[in-house]
């Protein structure tokens, strides 16, 4: 069966999912989680409110009909991150999505009818401990929202200029750090560092005054490449293996004191939030889009024909730490300027080699209404008008107890696919 056919909306599964469920048999994310009685770490993938184990799956034979995974059998699912599984190739993670796709379909008994098997290999998400479902290599984030970088522009310098001479031209982005990236859940302690206000005449050292959000997708490398060697753009997705929500948390007076001349640095780098499943590029092919014209036009290395962005819907919510959750942006990954194809093609084209595991960022989000900015710095343009919640209090940027929580899906002809949430707490700085 072509992977294509998983995506077919008729499919159904036997394990009862509900219609607004992220996580139907037509989506299928993997990711890593702890098992409850202490057996170690184990690859899943989500199917309604459910995580399928792997590990039992290939403990009970259910993959030894796969020869994409004859080297990796079952111990391939019995890793702290799924970099293992992602080593194995393409053909490998088809295979997989593939025959769990099948045992899950409501006419296929295999699974189903054996009622030992579903209790070992079927568990609820709800009493899960997650982990991060990768163990990022290396991490870059881009800047490719042309709605938010025109937002920055406008704020700290010239609006008539907003956009700098070589934003139209590549895809900008700057190199992270991966050990201060953490699963969705873990709280984010506010960060100390040195800032310096227009008002004031010399810098002070201190915590964050302004803690941020950026509403983000990720997506990760699944096939590297050779030190030296490119990637041309039209073969650019096939080395990615799938999205991921991504918030990546910004101090803004920390980044506006620091980043001239180099750049990002304690701005950044304090805590990235990323969410628990991938969803595969697999999964997402009915959801292309074509986005926004790009004038001038690239130059040919990052030419690129069809649709590479996906209508993906996305959403902010804040709740402070004893009042209710509040959506307070709404917006979609299919208007970014550059596409993760032209980003991709660019991080290599200097022969910058990429390793499985590689974790890349959009970039904020925004769109171009009021309701639709990706982070706070916007939505409160730089402090200028708060943001008024349901309790009665209002935010110019975050404050100690808030909870950030970001979700995304999917919706064409009847089928969500989704991609859950990214949540994280501010704690008070050390």
């Amino acid at each position: 069966m072509p992977f294509t056919a998983l995506n077919n909306p008729a499919l159904r599964s036997w394990i009862d999912i509900q219609p607004t469920s992220d996580f139907p048999i037509q989506n299928l994310p993997f990711g890593v989680f702890d098992h409850p009685e202490g057996h170690g770490p184990r690859v899943a993938v989500a199917i309604g409110d459910y995580a399928l184990d792997l590990y039992a799956l290939a403990q009970r034979g259910h993959f030894d009909e796969l020869p994409e995974l004859e080297k990796g059998l079952p111990w391939v699912f019995r890793r702290g991150s799924l970099n293992h599984l992602l080593r194995l190739g393409r053909p490998a993670w088809r295979a997989v999505r593939q025959r769990v796709s099948e045992l899950l379909r409501h006419d296929n008994p295999a699974l189903r009818d054996d009622e030992e098997a579903v209790r070992e290999c079927l568990l609820r998400q709800a009493g899960l401990v997650m982990r991060r479902p990768i163990k990022p290599t290396n991490y870059t984030d881009f800047y490719s929202s042309i709605e938010h970088a025109t937002n920055v522009g406008t704020m700290f310098r010239d609006p008539a200029n907003a956009l700098l001479p070589n934003w139209r031209h590549i895809p900008i982005g700057y190199h992270g750090r991966t050990s201060s990236i953490v699963v969705s859940g873990t709280p984010i302690r506010r960060p100390n560092g040195q800032r310096k206000a227009p008002t004031e005449d010399a810098p002070t050292f201190g915590p964050s005054r302004q803690l941020d959000f950026e509403l983000e997708m990720g997506f990760v490398v699944g096939t590297g490449t050779a030190l030296g060697s490119t990637v041309p753009v039209a073969e650019a997705e096939a080395h990615i293996f799938g999205l991921c929500l991504f918030n990546d948390w910004s101090a803004r007076d920390l980044q506006s004191w620091e980043y001239v001349p180099l750049g990002p640095f304690l701005g950044k780098n304090f805590g990235s939030s990323l969410a628990p499943w991938v969803v595969t590029l697999d999964a997402l092919e009915p959801f292309r889009m074509t986005g926004p014209v790009q004038e001038p036009q690239p130059l040919p290395y990052l030419q690129t024909s069809g649709p590479h962005n996906f209508d993906i819907h996305l959403e902010v919510a804040l709740a402070p730490a004893h009042g209710p959750e509040t959506t307070i942006s709404r917006s979609n990954f299919g208007l970014m300027y550059w596409n993760m194809a032209q980003q991709l093609a660019h991080h290599a084209s200097n022969g910058c080699n990429l390793e499985v595991g590689d974790l890349y960022a959009s970039g904020t989000i925004s769109g171009p209404t009021p309701d639709s900015l990706g982070s706070m710095l916007e939505l409160a343009w730089r402090g200028t008008r708060p943001l008024p919640l349901p309790d009665g209090t209002e935010r110019t940027f975050l404050l100690d107890g808030d909870t950030v929580v970001m979700r995304g899906f999917a919706e064409k002809n009847g089928v969500r696919v989704g991609f859950g949430e990214v949540r994280g707490t501010v704690l008070p700085a050390p």
